[in-house]
Protein backbone atom coordinates (compact mmCIF):
# COMPACT_ATOMS: atom_id res chain seq x y z
CA UNK A 1 0.00 0.00 0.00
CA UNK A 2 1.27 3.46 -0.92
CA UNK A 3 1.82 5.57 2.20
CA UNK A 4 -0.39 8.68 2.46
CA UNK A 5 1.27 11.87 1.30
CA UNK A 6 1.29 15.14 3.15
CA UNK A 7 -1.30 17.66 1.92
CA UNK A 8 1.32 20.37 1.41
CA UNK A 9 3.37 17.98 -0.72
CA UNK A 10 0.38 17.26 -2.94
CA UNK A 11 -0.46 20.95 -3.32
CA UNK A 12 3.12 21.89 -4.15
CA UNK A 13 3.19 19.21 -6.83
CA UNK A 14 0.26 20.91 -8.56
CA UNK A 15 1.93 24.33 -8.61
CA UNK A 16 3.78 25.80 -11.53
CA UNK A 17 7.50 25.15 -10.89
CA UNK A 18 8.53 28.66 -12.02
CA UNK A 19 5.82 30.87 -10.51
CA UNK A 20 4.83 28.57 -7.60
CA UNK A 21 1.20 29.25 -8.42
CA UNK A 22 -1.56 27.18 -9.92
CA UNK A 23 -1.18 27.03 -13.71
CA UNK A 24 -3.90 28.55 -15.87
CA UNK A 25 -6.21 25.81 -17.09
CA UNK A 26 -8.61 27.96 -19.14
CA UNK A 27 -8.01 26.93 -22.77
CA UNK A 28 -9.61 30.17 -24.01
CA UNK A 29 -6.64 32.16 -22.68
CA UNK A 30 -4.10 30.08 -24.58
CA UNK A 31 -2.65 30.64 -28.01
CA UNK A 32 -3.56 27.93 -30.52
CA UNK A 33 -0.75 25.80 -31.81
CA UNK A 34 0.36 27.90 -34.74
CA UNK A 35 3.57 27.60 -36.72
CA UNK A 36 6.02 30.21 -35.46
CA UNK A 37 7.22 32.73 -38.03
CA UNK A 38 10.28 34.96 -38.11
CA UNK A 39 10.04 38.74 -38.38
CA UNK A 40 10.95 38.51 -42.07
CA UNK A 41 8.14 36.02 -42.66
CA UNK A 42 5.69 38.40 -40.94
CA UNK A 43 6.88 41.30 -43.09
CA UNK A 44 6.51 39.20 -46.22
CA UNK A 45 3.00 38.17 -45.21
CA UNK A 46 2.14 41.82 -44.50
CA UNK A 47 3.47 42.84 -47.92
CA UNK A 48 1.37 40.20 -49.64
CA UNK A 49 -1.82 41.14 -47.80
CA UNK A 50 -1.32 44.84 -48.58
CA UNK A 51 -0.71 43.92 -52.22
CA UNK A 52 -3.89 41.83 -52.40
CA UNK A 53 -5.88 44.60 -50.72
CA UNK A 54 -4.60 47.18 -53.21
CA UNK A 55 -5.58 44.94 -56.10
CA UNK A 56 -9.13 44.60 -54.73
CA UNK A 57 -9.35 48.37 -54.18
CA UNK A 58 -8.26 49.04 -57.76
CA UNK A 59 -10.77 46.50 -59.09
CA UNK A 60 -13.49 48.12 -56.94
CA UNK A 61 -12.62 51.59 -58.26
CA UNK A 62 -12.65 50.39 -61.87
CA UNK A 63 -15.98 48.62 -61.35
CA UNK A 64 -17.44 51.72 -59.70
CA UNK A 65 -16.20 53.92 -62.53
CA UNK A 66 -18.04 51.74 -65.05
CA UNK A 67 -21.36 52.49 -63.31
CA UNK A 68 -20.38 55.94 -62.02
CA UNK A 69 -23.16 57.89 -63.77
CA UNK A 70 -25.97 56.13 -61.84
CA UNK A 71 -23.97 56.72 -58.65
CA UNK A 72 -23.62 60.41 -59.47
CA UNK A 73 -27.36 60.70 -60.11
CA UNK A 74 -28.07 58.95 -56.81
CA UNK A 75 -25.89 61.41 -54.91
CA UNK A 76 -27.57 64.35 -56.67
CA UNK A 77 -31.01 63.35 -55.35
CA UNK A 78 -30.74 65.27 -52.02
CA UNK A 79 -30.12 68.53 -53.94
CA UNK A 80 -33.67 68.96 -55.21
CA UNK A 81 -34.28 72.02 -57.36
CA UNK A 82 -30.57 72.68 -57.93
CA UNK A 83 -28.86 72.79 -61.31
CA UNK A 84 -25.24 71.64 -61.50
CA UNK A 85 -22.69 73.32 -63.73
CA UNK A 86 -19.39 72.12 -65.14
CA UNK A 87 -17.26 75.21 -64.71
CA UNK A 88 -14.09 73.85 -66.31
CA UNK A 89 -13.20 71.27 -68.98
CA UNK A 90 -13.00 67.80 -67.50
CA UNK A 91 -14.58 68.81 -64.18
CA UNK A 92 -17.24 66.11 -64.36
CA UNK A 93 -14.58 63.53 -65.26
CA UNK A 94 -12.61 64.30 -62.10
CA UNK A 95 -15.84 64.23 -60.10
CA UNK A 96 -16.51 60.78 -61.54
CA UNK A 97 -13.05 59.67 -60.44
CA UNK A 98 -13.70 60.90 -56.90
CA UNK A 99 -17.04 59.10 -56.69
CA UNK A 100 -15.51 55.91 -58.09
CA UNK A 101 -12.59 56.11 -55.64
CA UNK A 102 -14.84 56.49 -52.59
CA UNK A 103 -17.21 53.80 -53.82
CA UNK A 104 -14.41 51.36 -54.65
CA UNK A 105 -12.82 51.87 -51.24
CA UNK A 106 -16.13 51.23 -49.47
CA UNK A 107 -16.83 48.13 -51.54
CA UNK A 108 -13.37 46.69 -50.84
CA UNK A 109 -13.51 47.39 -47.10
CA UNK A 110 -14.79 43.88 -46.17
CA UNK A 111 -11.87 42.28 -48.00
CA UNK A 112 -9.39 44.68 -46.36
CA UNK A 113 -10.81 43.85 -42.92
CA UNK A 114 -10.53 40.14 -43.73
CA UNK A 115 -6.85 40.57 -44.60
CA UNK A 116 -6.23 42.46 -41.35
CA UNK A 117 -7.94 39.73 -39.35
CA UNK A 118 -5.92 36.99 -41.02
CA UNK A 119 -2.69 38.87 -40.27
CA UNK A 120 -3.33 39.44 -36.55
CA UNK A 121 -5.19 36.18 -35.88
CA UNK A 122 -2.13 34.02 -35.05
CA UNK A 123 -1.24 36.36 -32.16
CA UNK A 124 -4.68 36.22 -30.52
CA UNK A 125 -5.94 33.82 -27.88
CA UNK A 126 -9.09 31.80 -28.44
CA UNK A 127 -11.04 34.20 -26.22
CA UNK A 128 -9.82 37.20 -28.22
CA UNK A 129 -10.61 35.44 -31.48
CA UNK A 130 -14.22 35.11 -30.37
CA UNK A 131 -14.47 38.90 -30.17
CA UNK A 132 -12.78 39.73 -33.47
CA UNK A 133 -15.62 38.78 -35.81
CA UNK A 134 -18.40 40.57 -33.83
CA UNK A 135 -16.27 43.72 -33.56
CA UNK A 136 -15.43 43.74 -37.28
CA UNK A 137 -19.02 43.04 -38.31
CA UNK A 138 -20.28 45.69 -35.92
CA UNK A 139 -17.81 48.21 -37.32
CA UNK A 140 -18.91 47.47 -40.90
CA UNK A 141 -22.60 47.71 -40.04
CA UNK A 142 -22.12 50.99 -38.16
CA UNK A 143 -20.19 52.48 -41.08
CA UNK A 144 -23.02 51.61 -43.48
CA UNK A 145 -25.60 52.98 -41.02
CA UNK A 146 -23.54 56.18 -40.87
CA UNK A 147 -23.62 56.48 -44.66
CA UNK A 148 -27.38 55.98 -44.72
CA UNK A 149 -27.86 58.47 -41.87
CA UNK A 150 -25.81 61.10 -43.70
CA UNK A 151 -27.56 60.49 -47.03
CA UNK A 152 -31.11 60.54 -45.66
CA UNK A 153 -30.80 63.17 -42.89
CA UNK A 154 -27.57 65.17 -42.74
CA UNK A 155 -27.10 66.01 -46.42
CA UNK A 156 -30.74 66.98 -47.09
CA UNK A 157 -30.83 69.10 -43.91
CA UNK A 158 -27.63 70.95 -44.80
CA UNK A 159 -28.62 71.50 -48.43
CA UNK A 160 -32.10 72.67 -47.50
CA UNK A 161 -30.60 75.19 -45.11
CA UNK A 162 -28.37 76.68 -47.81
CA UNK A 163 -31.12 76.65 -50.45
CA UNK A 164 -33.65 78.39 -48.22
CA UNK A 165 -31.11 80.90 -46.96
CA UNK A 166 -30.37 82.32 -50.41
CA UNK A 167 -33.59 81.42 -52.23
CA UNK A 168 -34.79 85.01 -52.66
CA UNK A 169 -31.36 86.41 -53.50
CA UNK A 170 -29.48 84.01 -55.79
CA UNK A 171 -30.39 81.33 -58.29
CA UNK A 172 -29.24 77.88 -57.22
CA UNK A 173 -26.55 76.99 -59.78
CA UNK A 174 -23.84 74.93 -58.10
CA UNK A 175 -20.45 73.69 -59.19
CA UNK A 176 -20.68 69.93 -59.47
CA UNK A 177 -17.12 69.58 -58.18
CA UNK A 178 -17.79 71.63 -55.03
CA UNK A 179 -21.05 69.79 -54.41
CA UNK A 180 -19.45 66.36 -54.50
CA UNK A 181 -16.57 67.50 -52.32
CA UNK A 182 -19.21 68.46 -49.77
CA UNK A 183 -21.29 65.27 -50.10
CA UNK A 184 -18.46 62.75 -50.17
CA UNK A 185 -16.69 64.35 -47.21
CA UNK A 186 -19.88 64.39 -45.14
CA UNK A 187 -20.62 60.75 -45.98
CA UNK A 188 -17.13 59.56 -45.08
CA UNK A 189 -16.79 61.55 -41.84
CA UNK A 190 -20.21 60.40 -40.66
CA UNK A 191 -19.29 56.77 -41.28
CA UNK A 192 -16.13 57.29 -39.22
CA UNK A 193 -18.04 59.04 -36.42
CA UNK A 194 -20.38 56.05 -36.14
CA UNK A 195 -17.44 53.91 -34.98
CA UNK A 196 -17.76 55.27 -31.42
CA UNK A 197 -19.30 52.07 -29.90
CA UNK A 198 -16.60 49.92 -31.48
CA UNK A 199 -13.88 52.09 -29.93
CA UNK A 200 -15.62 51.88 -26.55
CA UNK A 201 -15.79 48.09 -26.68
CA UNK A 202 -12.13 47.77 -27.67
CA UNK A 203 -11.06 50.09 -24.83
CA UNK A 204 -13.15 48.07 -22.39
CA UNK A 205 -11.75 44.74 -23.59
CA UNK A 206 -8.21 46.06 -23.18
CA UNK A 207 -9.07 47.14 -19.64
CA UNK A 208 -8.34 50.82 -20.29
CA UNK A 209 -11.81 52.22 -19.51
CA UNK A 210 -14.84 50.69 -17.78
CA UNK A 211 -18.53 51.42 -18.32
CA UNK A 212 -18.69 53.30 -15.00
CA UNK A 213 -15.88 55.64 -16.04
CA UNK A 214 -17.56 56.19 -19.42
CA UNK A 215 -20.81 57.12 -17.70
CA UNK A 216 -19.12 59.46 -15.23
CA UNK A 217 -17.62 61.49 -18.06
CA UNK A 218 -20.94 62.26 -19.76
CA UNK A 219 -20.48 66.04 -19.42
CA UNK A 220 -17.19 65.96 -21.30
CA UNK A 221 -18.74 63.65 -23.89
CA UNK A 222 -21.52 66.15 -24.63
CA UNK A 223 -18.97 68.93 -25.17
CA UNK A 224 -16.83 66.62 -27.32
CA UNK A 225 -19.84 65.57 -29.40
CA UNK A 226 -20.73 69.19 -30.12
CA UNK A 227 -17.14 69.95 -31.14
CA UNK A 228 -17.01 66.78 -33.23
CA UNK A 229 -20.23 67.75 -34.99
CA UNK A 230 -18.79 71.16 -35.79
CA UNK A 231 -15.47 69.76 -37.05
CA UNK A 232 -16.72 66.81 -39.09
CA UNK A 233 -19.56 68.55 -40.90
CA UNK A 234 -18.27 70.60 -43.85
CA UNK A 235 -21.29 72.92 -43.59
CA UNK A 236 -21.66 75.62 -40.96
CA UNK A 237 -25.39 75.29 -40.30
CA UNK A 238 -26.39 74.42 -36.72
CA UNK A 239 -29.00 71.84 -37.78
CA UNK A 240 -26.49 69.51 -39.44
CA UNK A 241 -24.05 69.87 -36.57
CA UNK A 242 -26.80 69.17 -34.03
CA UNK A 243 -27.97 66.06 -35.89
CA UNK A 244 -24.47 64.60 -36.02
CA UNK A 245 -23.73 65.53 -32.39
CA UNK A 246 -27.01 63.92 -31.28
CA UNK A 247 -26.23 60.76 -33.23
CA UNK A 248 -22.74 60.55 -31.67
CA UNK A 249 -24.21 60.97 -28.18
CA UNK A 250 -26.78 58.25 -28.83
CA UNK A 251 -24.06 55.92 -30.08
CA UNK A 252 -21.89 56.70 -27.05
CA UNK A 253 -24.56 55.85 -24.49
CA UNK A 254 -25.53 52.81 -26.54
CA UNK A 255 -21.87 51.77 -26.44
CA UNK A 256 -21.92 52.04 -22.64
CA UNK A 257 -24.84 49.58 -22.60
CA UNK A 258 -22.92 47.16 -24.81
CA UNK A 259 -19.85 47.43 -22.56
CA UNK A 260 -22.02 46.58 -19.55
CA UNK A 261 -23.44 43.57 -21.39
CA UNK A 262 -19.96 42.11 -21.84
CA UNK A 263 -19.29 42.59 -18.12
CA UNK A 264 -16.89 45.50 -18.32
Amino acid sequence: MTPPQDVDTINSANLDPETHSEPSTDPLDELPGEVEMSIFDHLEELRQRIFYSLIVVVVGIIGSFIVVKPLVKLLEVPAKGVKFLQLAPGEFFFVSMKVAAYSGLILSTPFILYQIIQFVLPGLTLRERRLVIPVVLGSSVLFIVGLVFAYLLLIPAALQFFINYGADVVEQLWSIDKYFDFVLLLLFTTGIAFQVPVIQILLAILGIVSSKIMLKGWRYVIISAVILGAVLTPSTDPLTQSLLAGAVLGLYFGGIGLVKLIGK
